[in-house]
């Protein structure tokens, strides 16, 4: 699906500034987010995108800047009810067995059976049920991290490389897997292989040093790079990067 800057965006953040002392690491970032969107955060490494979901979610203070929900301030402290983040490389819970933490996470969200089955079946986890996740392979530990956050009810998931770990066909089959979950909610997704972000994202928001270089559909930003139509993600990044 894909949105304008219009009265159907549901998350609107405006003039964003983190600094950590002298450090500039967000400059005034503003952009917004509409449902059934999946937003592709994308930028280099150091580029800033960590530090603008952990300002989002409240984690992080920030100098300026407004973030709202349907048009409506949205404080720190009541982003949890809006906002899941699924931060990269945690283990919740890790000596504890898949199958166990994944029943928990159901019952905290008030998710049906249904569900949880449902995503044990699409992120094949069957065989790992048993195993605690502190033993599980990266691409299993992401899978389970998945399941945690799609068993959520928060409208506006933000997730931190989500196919970190994952082969060409399991990608596609979780990009498959999140577009069936986004009909009912918003996503951004912090992704550092454009050929994947391409892929799955309706729409950009290039980082670079902090500051927002790009954000749109991938013809508009081919747009502002002054490339073709039908340039890849990849030659826009490096065209404006």
């Amino acid at each position: 699906m894909k949105h304008d800057d219009t009265n159907t965006m549901r998350l609107r953040v405006t003039g964003l500034d983190k600094r950590f002392g002298s450090y500039r690491a967000l400059t005034n970032i503003s952009f917004a987010v509409g449902s059934g969107e999946i937003m592709g955060l994308i930028g280099p490494n150091g580029a800033g995108k960590t530090t603008l979901l952990e300002c989002l979610t409240g984690l992080c203070s920030v100098q300026a800047g407004t973030v709202r929900w349907d048009d409506r301030p949205l404080g720190p402290d009541e982003r949890n009810r809006v906002l899941w983040y699924q931060p990269d490389n945690i283990l919740p819970y890790a000596r504890q067995r898949v199958a166990t933490t994944l029943s928990f996470f159901r019952r905290i969200h008030g998710a049906g059976k249904d569900d949880l089955a449902d995503l044990v079946k699409r992120l094949e986890l069957t065989p790992v049920l048993r195993q605690p996740l502190l033993n599980l392979s990266k691409g299993y530990r992401r899978r389970v991290l998945l399941a945690m956050a799609l068993l959520s009810r928060q409208p506006l998931l933000l997730l931190d490389e989500p196919f970190d770990g994952f082969d060409l066909r399991q990608a596609l089959s979780v990009m498959a897997l999140l577009r069936r979950h986004v009909t009912r909610r918003a996503m951004i997704l912090s992704i550092h292989q454009l050929s994947e972000a391409e892929k799955i994202c309706d729409r950009f928001l290039l980082l670079d040093q902090g500051r927002l270089l790009g954000a749109g559909t991938l013809e508009a930003l081919c747009r502002q790079a002054g490339l073709a139509a039908g340039s890849t993600l990849e030659e826009v990044f490096l065209a404006l990067t």
